[in-house]
């Protein structure tokens, strides 16, 4: 009896105390929960890349995450050369009217914030800089050439406007920036600082957050608002599987090997019929490098040039032009890729290398392969006796002016002009049906 109340008392003891332990572990993950939602959320995306329409597709989801997470700030570390206009509108746009702060932080040292990208770190709720980097040199470039004065000065005007309707507002000097404007001047960090560019400087994200703590800012409708950073955990916003495909091909070197090597695989299977795996590999890489190119801007005159390329490529393998209409061809197929993409930067244009390689390989490649072709058709139209027509042949019996002879391994029935000795060389010279005519292939000399 007593075994059993010692025995129940223990179990009940062991109840009790595992009963404590969970309440404690609740309440040490509820007070965790409590402080963790009572931490500011920093939001953080790295811009690394040419201003173009993948990159602002990435800045748009960035902007919509950091206001579905309830984040304090959204932190855009910038990193650009530039790129095109068009892009970068829509692009300052979303940040003057995000309704998360936005931190443009050029970053880390080397980073720059060159031509569109230095738009987007004047539009931010907050502009900072690391030391060592630069910003600025936002001249336009004009995509396809440059247009007649009139038409320069609309767009100058034009980016000038829309550049001072938004840094007054934020109270920087509007005339440093119109200077990076209108004369590509550029400013490294501490100039930009002491130009009222930006409003700090800092070496780290961390410490920048943590100087942007208390600190009041002037949002674009005028309004004002204290920026509670204390402590604030930053989350850095990871990319898309189909924003690095689309990153990858935006590259217009990456899309223009796509096209030229999915041409040829394709052309393959036309040569090779029923093989299948060519055509579907390179219609999806025609597909791929045709989609690539199309978010860039394309120069019209150039797609002239590779049409223009191509059917010289085309007429030297068919009809023969002694190299000259290959090596026209190969010219206008490597101007063609040179200035295929109208790159406000180098960054976004076609390397040289790749235009260089792509108009010596594959001009050399499309004239053999049609020369291939032409001779492949050429042969099918020559069949059993055709095919003979011009080949040699030896005479196995004497033709009277008839009997056999002997033609690429095979005997035929043949007929010739005159009495022929047996073992002559001969030469065919037509057919009547599966009759071969032929002709001694060394005439016998006139005596002198």
């Amino acid at each position: 009896m007593l075994r059993s109340e010692y025995g129940l008392a223990a179990r009940v003891f062991v109840i009790k105390r595992i009963l404590c332990l969970v309440i404690v572990a609740v309440a040490y993950a509820a007070c965790g929960l409590a402080a963790a939602a009572q931490q500011p959320l920093v939001d953080k995306f790295v811009l690394a890349d040419t201003i173009q329409p993948v990159s602002a597709g990435q800045l748009d989801r960035a902007i919509a995450r950091a206001n579905a997470d309830g984040a304090a700030a959204l932190l855009v570390e910038l990193d650009t050369p530039g790129g095109l206009v068009d892009s970068m509108r829509p692009m300052t746009g979303a940040i003057l009217s995000s309704r998360v702060p936005i931190i443009v932080y050029v970053a880390p040292a080397g980073a720059r914030a060159g031509s569109a990208g230095f738009f987007l770190l004047e539009a931010a709720d907050v502009a900072a800089m690391a030391q060592g980097t630069n910003a600025g040199a936002a001249h336009v470039v004009f995509e396809f050439g440059k247009p007649d004065e009139t038409m320069t000065q609309k767009v100058e005007n034009d980016a000038e406007a829309f550049l001072r309707s938004y840094v007054s507002r934020r109270n920087r000097n509007v005339d440093a920036a119109l200077a990076a404007l209108q004369t590509s001047h550029s400013y490294t960090a501490e100039e930009a600082l002491a130009q009222h560019l930006i409003d700090l400087t800092a070496s780290s994200d961390t410490q920048l957050v943590a100087a942007l703590n208390g600190r009041e800012i002037t949002r674009l409708d005028g309004s004002k608002q204290v920026l509670h950073l204390a402590g604030a955990r930053i989350a850095l916003l990871q990319p898309t599987v189909r924003e690095n495909l689309l990153d990858w091909l935006v590259n217009p070197n990456i899309a223009l090997l796509l096209l030229v090597g999915g041409a040829l695989l394709i052309y393959l299977e036309f040569n090779t019929p029923g093989t299948i795996v060519p055509g579907a590999l390179g219609t999806l890489m025609v597909l791929l490098g045709i989609f690539g190119l199309n978010l860039l801007p394309i120069r019209y005159t150039a797609v002239m040039l590779l049409l223009a390329a191509l059917m010289m490529l085309v007429l030297e393998a068919k009809v023969g032009g002694h190299g000259a209409l290959a090596i026209a061809g190969i010219v206008c197929l490597t101007l063609g890729t040179l200035t295929l993409v109208a790159a406000p930067v180098p960054e976004l244009a076609v390397s040289p290398w790749v235009a260089i390689a792509v108009g010596a390989g594959f001009g050399g490649i499309t004239v053999f392969l049609v020369r291939l072709a032409v001779r492949a058709r050429r042969m099918k139209a020559r069949l059993g006796a055709d095919a003979l027509v011009g080949s040699r042949a030896s005479a196995m019996e004497p033709l009277t002016p008839e009997g056999h002879v002997l033609v690429e391994g095979e005997i035929w029935r043949a007929v010739a002009e005159g009495s022929v000795a047996a073992g002559t060389p001969l030469r065919v010279i037509g057919h009547d049906q599966y009759l071969l005519r032929v002709t001694p292939a060394d005439p016998p000399k006139a005596a002198v």
